[in-house]
């Protein structure tokens, strides 16, 4: 069995802040989301398998951590609109302009694809471990990245192709 030292922990602090930072969007959120992940880590330490590389396991335990925090979100929005109080008020982070056009492109992407990317391209995962992470199949995992990379092509340098229809007889 693995066990989880403070020093391999810090060493990856950084690390799961950087990709909570990507997906929450909000620094506040994402460093709630590191705190819930080495909480969770933590208290469970036993579940993690030895075959496991432990940035995998903690990348994973991140990134189920920020779906679920999204239902939980969508059902408590849901319940509010049922009982009439809808929240009106947006959100500001998302009407910030990025300086950078590759870093406005990044984020524009679908939360699946940034998160893939970042694991991959940024994080160092092998397709292997980011599978593990992310709990799909290595094959979707390239396939998923490959989608991510060509629209992010396509964000950065401002065109997008329209999708090609076959005529079926």
């Amino acid at each position: 069995m693995n066990e989880l030292d403070d020093d391999q922990l810090r060493e990856m602090l950084e690390r799961l802040r950087r990709f909570a930072l990507w997906l929450t969007r909000e620094a506040s959120s994402a460093d709630d989301l590191v705190q819930a992940t080495v909480e969770r880590a933590l208290s469970r330490r036993g579940q993690q398998r030895e075959q496991d590389s432990l940035r995998a396991w903690l990348f994973s335990i991140l990134y189920r951590q920020f779906i679920d925090g999204k239902r939980r979100e969508r059902r408590h929005a849901r319940w509010l609109a049922w009982f009439g109080r809808g929240e009106e008020a947006g959100n500001a982070t998302e009407d910030i302009v990025l300086a950078q056009s590759g870093l406005a492109a990044f984020a524009r992407l679908p939360t699946e694809q940034r998160a893939l990317l970042l694991l991959v391209s940024v994080e160092g995962l092998s397709y292997k471990e980011a599978a593990q992470a992310l709990g799909v199949p290595i094959g979707t995992v390239m396939s998923r990245l490959s989608r991510a990379r060509v629209a992010l092509r396509e964000l950065a340098e401002g065109t997008t192709a329209s999708p090609v229809l076959r005529r079926l007889k």
